[in-house]
């Protein structure tokens, strides 16, 4: 069996382990995604998220050290930026060669376009949509990347109890412009690179239950935001906190 068919294989099997089973136009995509840019889902490379692949900034680097990248230039771009609303704007220009002219492309962050889970890293969250745009020019890569996706906050209750039926928008098709719990908690352990089986036992700990599945709504969306905080503030100090904890089997909420 060539490397490619394994590839494909190994990508068939981890995204039926995650996600069930897929339409055949996902299954055409993911062959596609596979054999031109050898993305791997069991490394982060891709999720996929209201039946739509998006390809992870850990993904794009990948395929650019496999490209052999030259370099990528990152520049504030100042007279858009407002550090006062978190407002930021990056442009990221690729380097494929040494005499590439270059690829460009943008990205901003601010409140209002970013999920809640990661408020206070807007810059952080801007550079890396500029550098992930600038990538997928470069590389010719048609998919959105996943930190490109901006989620709005949830209505109030009061605005829940107005209709019927919760809104749904363009922000993945999840109502109230919200990914489920699951998607959030499988975001966050693929983009930084965290072991699901130990996230779980931490989770459950958290939310001072035998389990995670014993814990309300409310425990595990509050421990989805602290995970994410403490992500992004501290990765080393959050992995040494879940290696301190046994394993459990693969998260379902």
């Amino acid at each position: 069996m060539t490397n490619s068919n394994l590839a494909l294989r190994s990508n068939l099997n981890s995204a039926r382990s995650i996600w069930g089973k897929l339409s055949r136009s996902a299954l055409r995509s993911l062959k596609d995604l596979t054999r031109d840019y050898r993305l791997s889902i069991a490394r982060g490379d891709l999720m996929q998220l209201d039946s739509r692949w998006y390809v992870t900034h850990a993904g794009l680097l990948r395929l650019a050290e496999r490209r052999r990248c030259h370099g990528i230039r990152v520049q504030q771009i100042h007279q858009f930026c407002d550090p006062s609303l978190s407002r930021w704007v990056f442009k990221a220009t690729v380097y494929k060669s040494p005499r590439s002219r270059g690829f460009a492309g943008y990205g901003d962050a601010e409140p209002s376009n970013v999920s809640s889970l990661v408020h206070g890293a807007e810059m952080r969250v801007a550079e890396t949509r500029a550098v992930n745009r600038a990538l997928r020019k470069a590389y010719g890569i048609g998919l959105c990347s996943v930190e490109e996706l901006g989620w709005s906050p949830r209505p109030s209750n009061l605005d829940r109890s107005a209709h019927s039926a919760p809104p749904t928008n363009g922000n993945n098709g999840h109502p109230n412009g919200q990914p489920r719990l699951r998607d959030q908690l499988c975001l966050l352990i693929r983009k930084h690179h965290l072991d699901a089986g130990l996230v779980k036992s931490y989770a459950a700990a958290y939310c001072g239950t035998p389990a995670l599945r014993d814990a309300s709504r409310t425990q595990i969306e509050s421990f989805v935001i602290h995970l994410a905080d403490w992500a992004v503030r501290d990765r080393d100090a959050l992995l040494c906190k879940l290696n301190s904890y046994t394993p459990m089997p693969e998260v379902h909420l």
